[in-house]
């Protein structure tokens, strides 16, 4: 080229587009972000379905789960407990009212419990049973036969005493007795005591 400009040398300058780095940085970092919320929507969606991990259970059990009775599962078997006729009662009065051993003796005997001593009450209950009446029994009565006793005279002081001779019941009346539980009650605690109710428990529903 002639003129007053010249090219000397013998390289000559290339011609490139210019570089696009940033670009293609910018594209990798989002195709990455969009793997790592695809990849991160899909194990929520597996935990949804599973059933949920460790955590997310245990917090399911504590809060937002409902409560259902279940009576069914928990009944329990109904007790065995001797028949009024197996049971033998002694009756004695720590009362000043004469004739109160007599006659309560024998209602039990009309409601069938078989009846042993009658008479006035040993020096430590004599005048000293400020309730209705003391049950008093050996320790194996505690859920046998001292409870189906209870039934006849049900605001009754309940006792087991390992001294306790015999398989009998002693029946002591205290100062405040006035009768025994009438017979439609007793008849109707008796059936209660041999055939409990469930007791009402809760089963988790989450």
């Amino acid at each position: 080229m002639g003129g007053q400009y010249r090219i000397t040398g013998d390289k000559y300058p290339r011609m490139r587009p210019p570089r696009r780095r940033g670009r293609l940085v910018g594209v990798v970092v989002a195709c990455g972000a969009v793997l790592g919320v695809a990849g991160w929507g899909t194990l929520q969606l597996i935990d949804v379905f599973t059933g949920g991990g460790g955590t997310a259970s245990a917090a399911g059990t504590k809060a937002g789960c409902l409560t259902k009775a279940n009576p069914a599962a928990t009944a329990p078997s109904p007790a065995v407990l001797p028949k009024p006729a197996q049971i033998t009662v002694n009756v004695f009065n720590a009362t000043t009212r004469s004739g109160l051993a007599k006659t309560t003796a024998d209602e039990l005997k009309k409601r069938g419990f078989r009846i042993g001593e009658v008479g006035n009450a040993g020096p430590q209950y004599d005048k000293k049973v400020t309730g209705t009446g003391v049950l008093l029994g050996p320790a194996s009565s505690l859920n046998t036969s001292l409870p189906v006793l209870a039934t006849q005279l049900t605001t009754a002081e309940r006792r087991t005493d390992a001294a306790h001779k015999g398989a009998t019941i002693d029946l002591i009346i205290g100062n405040g007795f006035k009768t025994l539980t009438s017979p439609p009650e007793s008849a109707r605690a008796l059936t209660a005591l041999a055939a409990p109710k469930p007791t009402a428990t809760t089963k988790k529903d989450c």
